[in-house]
């Protein structure tokens, strides 16, 4: 449905900060899934933790939060060229299991609010179908420039 380079394509994200892999459903102004392979050699794993890697939570919360961004862009049809979401907040997250390297992080993405350029959205992570992470995100979406669509 939608690879890396057209994820590239929507977020202003890059390596190793770009955290979705693909997108595998995509019902506009209604739910996304896509997913993160987590790999061994992420970055992050050399220091959290050494022995014991575990992706950081607030990474998980990113990819979910750039989940969320992906259907906010493909469901206004804004261009990416003119047009950023910005993150406002997250609400309720909860961490429920750890994710280690060679883990396939499933994100879910599904509007709860939509109104205008602000978005409400729940998002949930999970492995082999059970919950790791989730909570609620709220973003905007705001010209480049900085002036409101």
């Amino acid at each position: 449905m939608m690879d890396s380079i057209e994820i590239a394509k929507l977020l202003p994200h890059r390596y190793p900060f770009l955290l979705v892999d693909r997108v595998v459903e995509l019902e506009l102004h209604k739910k996304l899934v896509g997913y993160k392979n987590v790999t061994a050699n992420e970055d992050f794993f050399n220091g959290h933790f050494p022995g014991h890697p575990v992706m950081p939570g607030v990474l998980i919360l990113e990819a979910l939060a750039q989940a969320c961004a992906l259907l906010a862009f493909k469901s206004t049809g804004f261009s990416q060229d003119e047009y950023v979401i910005y993150l406002m907040g997250i609400d309720g997250a909860r961490f429920r299991k750890p994710v280690v390297p060679g883990d396939r992080l499933t994100l879910t993405a599904e509007v709860v609010k939509a109104k205008s350029v602000v978005w409400k959205q729940r998002g949930v992570a999970t492995v082999d179908g059970q919950v790791v992470a989730e909570g609620e995100f709220l973003a905007t979406i705001a010209r480049r420039n900085g002036k409101t669509p």
